[in-house]
């Protein structure tokens, strides 16, 4: 279909959950010194203006990431250190700009360090393709689930991989337990992050049980909830990531975090996080 465009929803409330814990992710596995390999599937652009038309059309950022922003001197843990890169990504001293998940990757890296961005989309492709040139970044015009099995088994001792596909088709759901189970296989200490929206057709539920008859071990789940399904308005009520072999300390990380923003947010804005496969 292709006809998603992240622009439209740049620093909604689902960014702000997906990319708080992707960065305390990465600044967990950035603790050791072994080189990482970086695969982002579905990677969009490496930021969003948020003055720019799309962006203003929805304006969903306006109940994301501006009021976390705005309360950003009262933060601690992991939501203040995602606060003060998301500063370092702003060309001035207002909130402007969106990273997307390339920016919040990369912003990352060493010298030790590889990335590989996949995206299918044309017109989001040629955004990306428009970034700073980095040797250690790879940026590819296509499939990124297929491109992720081409990868596959990596150089470098460890690897990381997001997964935030648009969902534009029921089946991918379907796929992605497919996917996790395959990689699980392929390089069982993976640490993958798959993200998944929460609608009112409650089609997660395929993902989540699917991935009980898979034999993965070790996957975390963090799901919040900006509001209760069908009160008020249509469409996603809600944002949902799985963290395969995920690093100590993620989970306690992210719960204080999340339960930070949902306060700002407030109700009925509520997080919560299990183990969905215990080890």
């Amino acid at each position: 279909m292709l006809a998603y465009q992240h622009a439209y929803h740049a620093g909604n409330f689902a960014d702000v959950h997906k990319h708080l814990l992707l960065v305390t992710l990465r600044d967990r596995l950035l603790r050791k010194e072994s080189a990482i390999t970086y695969i982002d599937t579905h990677a969009g652009r490496g930021h969003y203006p948020l003055h720019a038309e799309e962006a203003r059309k929805l304006q969903e950022h306006r109940e994301g990431v501006e009021p976390i922003w705005r309360a950003r001197s009262a933060a601690s843990g992991a939501l203040k250190a995602w606060l003060a890169q998301l500063a370092e990504a702003q060309p001035g001293n207002d909130l402007t700009h969106y990273p997307g998940s390339p920016r919040w990757l990369s912003a990352g890296l060493r010298a030790q360090d590889r990335l590989s961005l996949f995206e299918l989309h044309p017109g989001e492709f040629g955004h990306l393709e428009r970034a700073d040139e980095d040797a250690r970044v790879r940026r590819v015009h296509g499939d990124g689930l297929a491109g992720l099995k081409r990868l596959l088994p990596v150089a470098t001792p460890r690897l990381c991989v997001l997964i935030d596909p648009s969902y534009e088709l029921k089946e991918e759901y379907r796929d992605l337990v497919a996917i996790l189970a395959w990689v699980g296989r392929k390089a069982r200490h993976a640490v993958v992050a798959v993200w998944y929206p929460l609608l009112p057709a409650g089609r997660h539920q395929e993902l989540l049980e699917g991935l009980k008859n898979t034999g993965l071990r070790k996957v975390w789940r963090s799901e919040v909830r900006l509001r209760e399904p069908g009160a008020e308005r249509h469409g996603m009520y809600g944002s949902g990531m799985l963290v395969l072999n995920p690093p100590w300390g993620l989970d306690q990380a992210v719960e204080e975090a999340m339960n930070q923003v949902t306060a700002i947010w407030g109700a009925p804005a509520r997080h919560r996080a299990e183990w969905w496969l215990p080890e």
